[in-house]
């Protein structure tokens, strides 16, 4: 029998150590953002944690368009049966 072997991700340990490793990396990340000084044309890019904010915002409207435009863009399921 050919069994294949278990990932590493397979292992819920594994996937906690990820999820607590990535916030680990954003907070010092974001603690970054108060310290580093970063030269910005706009007032406002230079505020601490401005460029995190556009992200998040940025991905939940991407999220809410991809939804609306399912609305829009669905197609039945026996569609290419037709």
């Amino acid at each position: 029998m050919n069994a294949e072997r278990p990932r590493w991700l397979d292992d819920s340990n594994n996937v906690t150590r990820l999820y607590w490793a990535l916030w680990a990396v954003a907070a010092v990340l974001l603690l970054l953002d108060w310290i580093v000084h970063r030269r910005e044309e706009l007032a406002f890019a230079a505020t601490p944690g401005f460029h995190a904010a556009y992200g998040f915002f940025a991905c939940v409207l991407l999220v809410l368009a991809a939804k609306g435009m399912r609305r829009l863009l669905k197609r039945p399921e026996d569609y290419y049966e037709r």
